[in-house]
């Protein structure tokens, strides 16, 4: 097929081709671990709030160090950045499997470790987000993004159900395997070359750390698209609390968990295929607003049933609206922002989704503490169709966007 129609010709470039091999391999391991750590927490507790304490141990680190994590992404190489943090997550995934097999029973031992992945983590976002766009030409920049997003989602994808099989011959098999993954990535990210990126050697300081946050909030549409995210995964996420519908609404084991793990991959893999070949270009702000609101209305669904099946229709649902809004927003702000402050402004994103993902956990497992499980994923659901509405009528300049930014510019120079 011609370059210009096949999603799969921006594999030609090597560095690109090296980076995708690295971060699947390394995401992979991670949602592998998840399903263990999730599983291993609630078996030992029972706790609901426990569940919750996993995403705020990632989080509390990611919001401390983000900032400044985004400007060593546009000062320092980013692909050396991105290699210390797999070192560091190697490191952790370790560390677990010789907490498992020292038969530790404590948790606290292991919120203690997540903070070093959320430390990782933290350093980790802004330059795997910043670092795309310097590996392929822009020409194929929009290609890449789709097959970034759905080589990410098949990992996501593949990773639960083989954490939770692995899971059947104990967790030290899960942390040993994601430990094996890791190492791959790591040595996969060193062989990449150093991609071209506009770097700036003046010293940090608080204004040139804070100058992402000032490009955010200057940008109604960049702004709009992010806070849109954080606040409708924030209570519409339900990730945190699918040890707990697995195993006391739906009745399966670790192995039926990590195919619950799996759905909304599998929905978002499926859909941002069909973008790589399909790419979204026009009423763009409306393909975002589906998106989130079909992510909401199949949370609803996901707190009343007890059906195995619905759930995971569900799940597979939301995960394909979620990617329609990720690579809508994705395109917007990579677009949008000038590469000398990349690494800043994907900090700053990286702050939402990681608020919205982690502490959205957090917030899962309070609420399910107050209200109960179901009600808590249904009152979650109900509010992200609410932020839809509201950010429908808070930013109407994104409600209305038809076509993306850059597009815009090219039709206009076109008709000079």
């Amino acid at each position: 097929m011609p370059a210009s129609s096949n999603g799969f010709a921006v594999l030609r470039h090597r560095n690109f081709s090296f980076y995708l091999s690295a971060r699947i391999l390394g995401t992979l391991a991670v949602q592998m671990q998840n399903v263990a750590i999730g599983w291993q927490v609630y078996s030992m507790t029972h706790n609901l709030f426990y569940l919750g304490m996993i995403g705020l141990a990632q989080f509390a680190p990611f919001l401390l160090l983000i900032l400044l994590a985004g400007h060593a992404a546009d000062r320092y190489n980013r692909r050396v950045i991105i290699t210390i943090c797999l070192s560091l997550q190697l490191l952790v995934g370790l560390t677990l499997l010789a907490f498992t097999l020292s038969g530790m029973q404590a948790v606290w031992p292991v919120f203690a470790v997540l903070v070093l992945f959320g430390s990782a983590r933290a350093f980790m976002g802004p330059a795997t987000q910043a670092i795309l766009v310097n590996m392929v030409p822009q020409q194929d920049f929009s290609k890449a993004v789709a097959l970034s997003s759905s080589s990410f989602h098949v990992a996501v994808i593949l990773g639960p159900t083989l954490g939770g099989l692995l899971y059947i011959y104990g967790p030290g098999v899960v942390y040993a395997v994601a430990a094996a993954l890791l190492l791959a990535s790591t040595i996969l990210m060193t062989l990449t070359k150093s991609p071209p990126q506009v770097t700036h050697r003046d010293p940090p300081t608080w204004h040139s750390v804070l100058e992402g946050l000032r490009f955010v909030f200057s940008r109604p549409v960049v702004l709009g698209a992010m806070s849109l995210d954080l606040f409708a995964v924030l209570f519409g996420g339900a990730t945190a609390l699918l040890p707990a519908l697995a195993h006391d609404v739906l009745h399966i084991g670790p192995t039926g968990l990590g195919l619950l793990r799996t759905a909304p991959g599998a929905g978002a893999a499926l859909c941002s295929v069909a973008l790589a070949f399909f790419p979204i270009t026009r009423r763009v702000g409306l393909w975002m607003f589906g998106g989130v609101a079909l992510f909401g209305l199949g949370t609803v669904i996901l707190g009343a049933t007890d059906s195995f099946a619905v759930a995971l229709a569900c799940l597979l649902v939301m995960g394909a609206g979620d990617m329609v809004s990720v690579y809508v927003r994705h395109l917007l702000v990579q677009f949008e922002t000038p590469d000398a402050i990349r690494g800043r402004v994907s900090a700053v994103n990286s702050v939402f989704i990681g608020a919205s993902n982690e502490l959205g956990e957090f917030e899962s497992g309070v609420t399910a503490g107050w209200f109960g499980l179901q009600r808590a994923v249904v009152f979650g659901g109900a509010v992200t169709l609410a932020v839809t509405a509201g950010w429908i009528r808070l930013f109407p300049v994104l409600a209305k966007m038809d076509r993306f930014p850059h597009h815009e510019k090219e039709l206009a120079a076109a008709q000079k």
